[in-house]
């Protein structure tokens, strides 16, 4: 992690999140191409006679992404020493019932320094909060892939639709779906800052957004404001660490920079779960009952 100093008596230290990771595999390195915008295809149906389908309102779409996002908790001795967010990205039905997969940050679950930790999703209805616990089925390399997969048995939850890599746009409007600082999910607006590109396998490698988040918030869902459609994974943001004197003694804290969270985009989260033999979730459709036990 590198460091920056900019000067005194506040001292700012830029820490750099986690770098892009490495070019997916060839058969990946494809670009998808997004369909076409609502407003082209309104003006296809108006020109074609036909009335143009009305656009979801922003409290539509808003409404159909928070059923996707869950908390994700890890305890010991009964306190919680970790809390993270998390993006459930596909359901299966397997011989003991079903079974949802939940997308996260690698660094989220590394339990080093834990003697017996205990790992659980909250998924949040209002005042309803349901919990289930998860096992860890795939992990990435720091900081290259930092990205996690987690298998909750007994349940199918609503999973999110990835978008297509050509999907990702600068000036996007996003929301970023996530639950900072262990508390209720939290929404946060912005646009799609930047994209980079690699140049080798022409795929997206790392997107930013000027949306604010905060400590926990890592693993959040970054989705588009007009398709609800999943643009990325939150994986870190750089803070700027402000320091002072008080009566002879030092003091800091690091404080979030405006406009530097960092992001894992949707072609790196599927060159991940191919990798790791869990392609199939990719071509499932985006399901689930939002939270209901389904049947052992």
């Amino acid at each position: 992690m590198n460091r920056l100093l900019l000067g005194a008596p506040a001292l700012f230290t830029l820490l750099s999140c986690a770098s892009a990771g490495p070019s997916q595999p060839a058969a990946a390195a494809q670009v998808r191409a997004a369909p076409p915008a609502p407003e082209v295809q309104r003006v296809v149906a108006v020109s074609e006679g036909r009335a143009p389908e009305a656009r979801p309102t922003r409290k539509q779409v808003v409404r159909q992404i928070l059923p996707h996002n869950v908390r994700l908790v890890v305890s010991e001795g009964g306190k919680t020493r970790r809390s993270a967010s998390g993006v459930v990205i596909g359901t299966e039905q397997t011989e003991q019932g079903g079974v949802s997969y939940v997308i996260t940050n690698a660094h989220a679950v590394d339990m080093s320094g834990l003697k017996a930790p205990h790992m659980v999703v909250h998924l949040e209805n209002r005042a309803e909060v349901t919990e289930f616990p998860v096992e860890v089925v795939a992990t990435g390399k720091v900081p290259e892939m930092d990205l996690a997969l987690l298998r909750v048995p007994g349940v199918e939850l609503s999973s999110a639709k990835l978008a297509e890599d050509a999907e990702l746009e600068l000036g996007e409007d996003v929301v970023v779906a996530a639950c900072p600082y262990g508390k209720s999910l939290s929404l946060s607006g912005g646009m799609l800052s930047q994209v980079e590109w690699d140049p080798e396998s022409r795929l997206p490698r790392m997107v930013k957004t000027d949306a604010p988040i905060g400590y926990g918030a890592s693993g959040g869902g970054i989705f588009s404001l007009e398709t609800g459609k999943l643009l990325a994974i939150v994986e870190g943001y750089r803070t700027a660490k402000v320091g002072f004197a008080v009566a002879d003694k030092d003091y800091s804290f690091d404080v979030p920079m405006p406009g530097e969270t960092f992001a894992a985009p949707v072609s790196k989260v599927r060159g991940f779960l191919e990798s790791k033999g869990f392609g199939r979730l990719l071509s499932r459709p985006a399901e689930g009952l939002s939270g209901q036990t389904a049947q052992r």
